[in-house]
C-alpha cells in the first residue's frame, strides 16, 4: 500500500495549481454531483452530529462547500502540497496531511465523510482497509457519501487517469463492498459519462446502522 500512495502523493505533489485551477467553480456547472453532496450535507446534519472529514479533499473546494451547507467540515489529504494550498485558499477551515488507512480521527466521532473521487487510485485488494477506516471513524448514524467512476463491466478496470493510474469500478460491486464494511447503502446516483472513455459519475451514499441495544 506504501508504494503505490507514495507515487500517488508525489503525482499530485506535481499538479497542485493546474488542479486547483480546475476547481475552483465548486460545482456550479456539476448538478448532480452538487445536489448530492447537498443532499448528504441535509441527512447529516439531521443526524445532530455536524463533524465531516472530506478524505482527499485536494485542493479545499469542497471542504468549503461543506463547510458553507452548515457542516463542521475539516479536509485531510495525502499529498503536502495540497494541503498547503487548501490551507491558504481557505484559511479559516482546518486542512492536516494523513493516509486514508490511519485517518487522524478518533472512534466513532463524526457525522459524516466524503470521499470524492478520492480511493479511485486504489488498487482493489486494498480498498476494503480504506472503507473500513472510514467506518470506524463514523458514529453510529453516520454517513459516507463515496463518488468514483463507474463502468458496466465485471470487474474492476484499470486506466491511465491525467494524473497517476487509476480504477472504475462496477456500481453493484463497489456496493458489496460498501456492505462488507458494515454500511448501509441508501442512495446511488449514476449520470454523464466522466470521460471519453464512457465512463459514469457513481455516487454512493451509505450509514453506519445505529448500534444494537443489548437485551435486558
Amino acid at each position: 500500500m506504501l508504494k503505490h500512495q507514495d507515487e500517488t502523493r508525489a503525482a499530485y505533489d506535481g499538479v497542485v495549481d493546474l488542479y486547483a485551477s480546475m476547481f475552483t467553480s465548486r460545482l456550479e456547472t456539476r448538478p448532480f454531483t452538487r445536489n448530492m453532496i447537498g443532499t448528504f450535507a441535509e441527512l447529516v446534519r439531521g443526524t445532530g452530529n455536524l463533524r465531516v472529514a472530506d478524505v482527499g479533499c485536494g485542493p479545499g473546494h469542497l471542504t468549503a462547500m461543506l463547510h458553507d451547507l452548515g457542516l463542521d467540515a475539516f479536509g485531510l489529504d495525502l499529498s503536502p502540497a495540497m494541503v498547503a494550498h487548501a490551507r491558504r485558499a481557505q484559511p479559516t477551515l482546518r486542512f492536516d496531511e494523513a493516509r486514508m488507512e490511519a485517518l487522524p480521527v478518533e472512534d466513532g466521532a463524526l457525522g459524516g465523510v466524503l470521499s470524492h473521487y478520492s480511493m479511485i487510485h486504489t488498487p482493489p485488494g486494498e480498498l476494503p482497509a480504506l472503507l473500513a477506516e472510514q467506518v470506524r471513524v463514523l458514529a453510529p448514524g453516520g454517513l459516507l457519501l463515496v463518488s468514483f467512476f463507474g463502468t458496466e463491466g465485471p470487474e474492476p478496470v484499470r486506466f491511465d487517469h491525467k494524473v497517476t493510474p487509476a480504477y472504475s469500478w462496477p456500481v453493484d460491486r463497489f456496493a458489496e463492498l460498501l456492505t462488507g464494511a458494515g454500511l448501509v447503502t441508501c442512495a446511488r446516483l449514476l449520470h454523464d459519462p466522466a470521460s471519453e472513455r464512457g465512463f459514469l459519475d457513481t455516487h454512493l451514499m451509505a450509514r453506519r446502522p445505529q448500534s444494537v441495544p443489548r437485551p435486558g
